[in-house]
């Protein structure tokens, strides 16, 4: 299954000789360098370019094309390089156009040489740069990885080299440019374009001008290439993290006719921002519209929270930085002085904190009148269970792109949520955490409260999935070993949605775990083989969701086993774990479990902040999806599902 990047995601590599696939709307040159531990170039010689397009284990184009494939053998490269880095650049002196933001979005996707696709990353967000770091593939731990940089530079190609430590950056940088010149005449003309471009209307700090009723986007603090990500992080679709419109084109579509507008919105007032519309991101349909535009209002959030914490921060470090400067003079340590110095920088602190919250709270003005506007329109698999969408919930015809499974907010915004939204099929488990060290709020509850708590979570996450699927095309079977999940489980059970009862004891593990292994197997093979019509006429060949309670309460060392490939092999055949569980009491199987752990998506059954994000860090508050108090929409939705898997059921 492809990985759709984000800037700053990594994805571990299956493989080691690969191609590296570039598509760009108009001719731009592709080369790349070979780095050390650290990343550093050592010379012109680790630099592969249309100048001197072959290195050993690496070969890039030898002029400037507005497609590239560059070979990459990771095998073949010397023992020293430890880190190989995709470079773009637009040609200079023939005409063309000399920054990334007059251009299409550049695709770029690392494939097997059998042609299927591993990764891609499509770099949006770019301005006046004219040379950016597409990817790169550094080696960790003795394992290859690829990791979406989008790091542009507006100093062009000398700049990026220089920014990589090589020494004879610029004069590198001239003769790449002179070699794409020699050769421009037999570069290949732009393809035509795969969509249209079209801009996300973004949430701004300045006033927007009445001719275009745009909103100018905030724009983000200056960050480096982000580490890799100690909390759990939040993938969202491919989405810009530097200033400029944001881009929700799909590069990888193809189509002969564009996507149908989003709806005009009302016309502004002078002076004033236009009032938000819901769904005025592009997509092809209202419901992709709406999806674009809640991640859009997810990078706003996270941009603006980001240029006001730097702003503080750089508030709080020139205070000190005056205090330093003045209590250094040993005349101003007696005296009045002194006092007159630390007001005086404690006042400049105030009113730069005051002014970064003046725009602040201007932008949280306008993303909280969008998400008023956005959260009513949505589908039922966008919505909460307190919108009145459920209430007229029918079986589905089509499974929805994605599945809200709970709101994020920050500390500066607490009352501002944004719905969290994981794409369907399910790309990878979920691990509703039961253990009392999730979080402060969690450490505060009884522990059988807390994992009563997380079993009714489970229960309704696997609620909304059977509602949004069409029927017969997804089914869920529930393993509790000591019954003890028997309350939390009642809607499911009642209702007659499970696909058979809760397994208990050792056997009832077993028989489950086998079923589905032996579903998993069954369908790779057919796939490897060409010959899916050849499964057996007794195999459910819709998407399985196994729920686990109490997890390892039950489990044998051969029931791990086989929970771990479900784990690793299921989502790419349609087999999905939703385990509740405490961490802690895993322990006695030691580090064993820990890709078990790192494989899955933890949430909380309580509030808790161990979400981040890929492009500033942001620690995010997540907030399970709340049943509003005496609803009993979640039995009139199961009922409903029920009566269609089993239409003569009474």
């Amino acid at each position: 299954m492809t990985a759709e990047l984000v800037r700053g995601q990594n994805h571990t590599l299956p493989q080691t000789r690969l191609e590296i696939r570039v598509s760009a709307g108009t001719p731009v040159v592709a080369g790349a360098t070979l780095g050390d531990e650290d990343g550093t170039v050592h010379g012109t010689e680790w630099v592969a370019h249309p100048g001197s397009p072959q290195l050993p284990g690496l070969e890039v184009s030898g002029q400037a094309a507005a497609e590239h494939r560059l070979a990459v053998d990771l095998d073949a490269l010397p023992a020293s390089v430890h880190r190989v880095t995709v470079l773009l650049a637009l040609p200079t002196g023939v005409g063309g156009p000399v920054r990334f933001g007059a251009v299409a979005s550049p695709f770029v996707a690392v494939t097997g040489l059998e042609g299927s696709e591993i990764a891609t990353f499509t770099l949006t967000g770019l301005d006046i740069e004219s040379a950016v770091t597409a990817l790169e593939l550094y080696r960790r731990q003795g394992a290859w990885k690829v990791r979406a940089v989008g790091q542009g530079y507006a100093g062009g190609l000398a700049a990026m080299l220089a920014d990589q430590g090589l020494t004879q950056a610029a004069e590198l940088a001239h003769s790449i440019q002179d070699a794409v010149a020699r050769a421009m005449a037999r570069s290949v003309a732009p393809p035509p374009p795969r969509t249209p471009d079209s801009d996300r209307v973004g949430h701004g700090t300045g006033p927007v001008p009445p001719s275009d009723g745009r909103r100018h986007p905030v724009a983000p603090p200056t960050t480096t290439q982000p580490p890799e990500p100690l909390a759990e992080p939040i993938t969202p679709p491919s989405a810009a993290t530097t200033g400029g419109p944001i881009n929700y084109a799909h590069p990888r579509r193809q189509a002969s006719a564009p996507p149908p507008p989003p709806p005009a919105a009302p016309p502004a007032e002078p002076g004033h921002a236009a009032r938000p519309v819901a769904g005025d991101a592009t997509g092809w349909s209202m419901e992709e519209r709406l999806y674009n535009q809640i991640w859009g209002m997810f990078e706003d959030l996270a941009r603006t929270t980001a240029a006001y914490r730097s702003a503080v921060d750089f508030a709080e470090s020139r205070m000190d930085q005056e205090l330093d400067r003045s209590l250094s003079d040993p005349r101003n340590r007696i005296g009045g002085a002194g006092d007159r110095a630390r007001e005086q920088a404690r006042a400049k602190r105030d009113e730069l904190t005051a002014r970064a919250r003046e725009v602040l709270d201007r932008d949280l003005a306008q993303l909280a009148a969008e998400s008023a506007v956005v959260e009513p329109a949505l589908p039922a698999a966008y919505a909460g269970w307190d919108n009145p969408v459920w209430h007229a919930y029918r079986v589905p015809m089509e499974t929805p792109m994605a599945l809200r499974i709970g709101d994020l907010h920050l500390p500066e915004s607490p009352d501002l949520r944004i719905p969290l939204l994981v794409r369907l099929p399910l790309e990878r488990g979920i691990w509703v955490d039961s253990g009392r060290t999730a979080s402060e709020a969690a450490a505060l509850m009884d522990a059988a409260q807390l994992r009563r708590l997380a079993m009714e979570n489970a229960v309704a996450h696997a609620a909304r999935l059977l509602a949004v699927y069409p029927a017969d095309e997804f089914s869920v079977h529930v393993i509790d070993p000591a019954g003890s999940a028997a309350g939390a489980l009642a809607p499911l059970v009642e209702s007659g949605a499970l696909a058979g009862p809760p397994a208990a004891g050792a056997g009832g593990v077993a028989s489950v775990l086998a079923q589905l292994t032996r579903r998993v197997d069954l369908v790779q093979m057919a796939i490897r083989a060409g010959a899916a019509d050849s499964l057996p006429p007794d195999l459910d060949t819709g998407e399985q969701l196994l729920i686990v309670n109490d997890f390892p309460h039950g489990f044998d060392d051969r029931a791990v086993t086989q929970l771990r490939y479900l784990a690793d092999e299921g989502p790419s055949v349609g087999v999905h774990l939703l385990m509740v569980a405490d961490r802690e009491d895993a322990g006695a199987y030691g580090p064993v479990l820990d890709p078990l752990w790192r494989s899955l998506l933890r949430i909380t059954p309580v509030a808790d902040d161990h979400l981040a994000d890929p492009w500033v860090g942001h620690a995010w508050t997540y907030e399970p999806l709340g049943m509003p108090p005496g609803s009993r929409v979640l039995e009139q939705v199961l009922a409903r599902v029920a009566a269609a898997r089993h239409p003569r059921r009474p």
